[in-house]
């Protein structure tokens, strides 16, 4: 038998409060930055009608409210999808990207020097030097479809089908009914594997994957039993159950915005399908070796809990947790 459970829901919960979960005012701050910039460009926009660049959505986990705080001056804060209109059908991604910043930068005018503008594989990365923030504006290609629905151009040139609206729409729905503990499970499973990929930097798992793992998990249940999110230890250990007893081998596909059958046959070890695009695997790219390391990763976190759980005092079951989300656990 257990002994008593020294690491709790209440535990998880302040923790989450006081070292993952963005400070108010930092959030505030990021959303005034992210209006700013919008309202600067469509401005801009309004008074030169021959401009391509049609509209500006909030996307990313800022928008979701699945952000959580960062540990260093890396990543960004904020994403922006900047809709583009064009009529040229076969992009080159980095003159898109170098256009894109050219935009911006003329929009702050002398207020923000040129080494504030960065381009990266798929984003032009704003650095507000004043607030340290830093805002991604992500280039989608605009066809005049419903919904937001536009295309990610990827590094090599690929045309990926999204909609920062449905994308929205999608965790809300969700959100909606299992309530605030729902995208709180998802920032904490962030925050373990931040500090997993401090351990091992070859780990590889996107913040979106974990947001559909969570998604699937509250759509089915696990073990007989629906997604815990009111119980952050049981919600934590159902997702890494269900990543060692599948191997994430099992195909995910959610049927929000298309039926199953779209969903294109693959050979990706991992298959997880955009709830919005049916031909996009967010795993795409990952191999067997990525699969196998990331779902022993789980493994060992999970015997770490069921250790934590059976800890014989408090200082046991602490240390146990921090090797899930570091030395700052619980955050006291």
């Amino acid at each position: 038998m257990a002994g008593e459970r020294y690491v709790d829901h209440k535990v998880l919960k302040a923790f989450a409060q006081s070292k993952v979960n963005v400070p108010a005012e930092e959030a505030k701050e990021r959303r005034r930055q992210v209006n700013h910039l919008r309202e600067r460009l469509e401005d801009y926009i309004a008074a030169h009608p021959d401009f391509d660049l049609v509209k500006l959505r909030a996307s990313g986990s800022t928008a979701k409210h699945t952000a959580i705080r960062r540990r260093s001056g890396t990543g960004s804060d904020a994403d922006v999808a900047a809709y583009l209109r064009t009529t040229d059908t076969d992009i080159d991604v980095s003159t898109m990207l170098a256009w894109l910043r050219d935009r911006c930068i003329e929009v702050y005018g002398a207020t923000k020097d040129a080494d504030d503008f960065k381009p990266s594989d798929h984003a032009v990365g704003i650095t507000m030097r004043s607030s340290g923030l830093k805002i991604d504006v992500v280039p989608v290609l605009y066809t005049g479809e419903p919904e937001d629905r536009g295309y990610l151009v990827t590094a090599d040139g690929t045309k990926v089908l999204t909609s920062v609206t449905l994308h929205l729409q999608f965790i809300q729905t969700r959100k909606d009914k299992a309530g605030d503990g729902y995208r709180e499970v998802i920032r904490l499973l962030k925050a373990w594997i931040r500090e997993s990929k401090e351990v091992d930097p070859e780990l590889r798992c996107k913040s979106f994957l974990l947001e559909l793992l969570v998604a699937h998990l509250w759509d089915v249940g696990w073990n007989g039993k629906p997604l815990q999110v009111d119980d952050y230890p049981a919600a934590i250990e159902q997702v890494l159950s269900y990543i060692v007893r599948t191997g994430l081998k099992t195909p995910i596909v959610f049927t929000d915005y298309y039926k199953a059958k779209a969903v294109s046959a693959t050979a990706d070890p991992i298959q997880v399908w955009d709830p919005v695009n049916p031909e996009n695997n967010v795993a795409r790219g990952y191999t067997e070796q990525d699969r196998q390391r990331l779902v022993n990763r789980a493994r060992t976190t999970l015997d770490t809990i069921i250790m934590a759980a059976y800890a014989a005092t408090k200082s046991e079951a602490l240390d146990a947790w921090r090797e899930l989300f570091g030395p700052t656990f619980p955050g006291e």
